[in-house]
């Protein structure tokens, strides 16, 4: 796949509806396709599809929505050769830039100028042997590791990572996040406290907002 297109899904103006930016404006340029298959994936109709379109246009349909933050998203964008140039562009225009990815990708490609929102798959999801360790060394502090989590298991899995790969003493931000439906936000809150984990809880605010099976918002 060359760099100069990429297959895009959807690009909407919403807010930012995770990470430490949640509440906030954002553009969403979600591309097409993942090589995970995790349990609980929300954003399936991702997969497949799309249309091919040229990088330049990607990037001038972004600008367009005029929102001073933009997000690359999928599937999982970083496997898409265009995206990396694509964010690089995005920073040069004045945009502060998060890209979503799952842990599995390779993200030491990425412009160091972008906001890194990287997965670290608990057994839950079915993909946790996937995680791509290595990753860890090329965070920095303006980035952060989102967990999402199912049951218990998940919660004392993330809680056991975080103490044996000493991410607290990374400088990343660190986001809990429960599968909807799943696991309540109030019985996380409560582990979370009791443990004292230095960790920030998060809800999906845009499907608070407008539902679980709302798409393109």
């Amino acid at each position: 796949m060359k760099e100069d297109t990429l297959v895009v899904h959807e690009i909407y103006a919403s807010v930012q509806g995770e990470s430490t930016f949640a509440g906030l404006p954002c553009t969403f340029v979600r591309l097409t396709g993942c090589n995970l298959r995790c349990a609980w994936c929300d954003t399936a109709q991702a997969f497949y599809g799309g249309k091919r379109i040229r990088r330049g246009e990607v990037l001038e349909r972004a600008l367009a929505l005029g929102t001073p933050l933009v997000e690359l998203t999928g599937g999982e964008p970083l496997l898409q050769p265009g995206s990396f140039p694509l964010l690089a562009e995005l920073c040069d225009a004045g945009r502060t830039v998060l890209v979503e990815t799952s842990g599995e990708a390779d993200v030491s490609r990425v412009d160091p100028r972008v906001h890194k929102i990287m997965d670290l798959k608990a057994p839950g999801s079915g993909e946790s042997h996937r995680n791509r360790w290595s990753n860890l060394d090329h965070l920095t502090p303006r980035d952060e590791i989102k967990f999402v989590l199912a049951d218990r298991a998940d919660y004392d899995w993330m809680r056991e990572t975080i103490r044996e790969r000493r991410l607290d003493a990374r400088g990343v931000t660190l986001l809990a996040s429960c599968v909807w439906g799943k696991l309540s936000p109030k019985e996380l809150v409560q582990w979370v406290l009791d443990d004292g984990l230095r960790v920030r809880v998060q809800v999906q605010l845009h499907k608070v907002i407008w539902g679980a099976d709302a798409q393109g918002v």
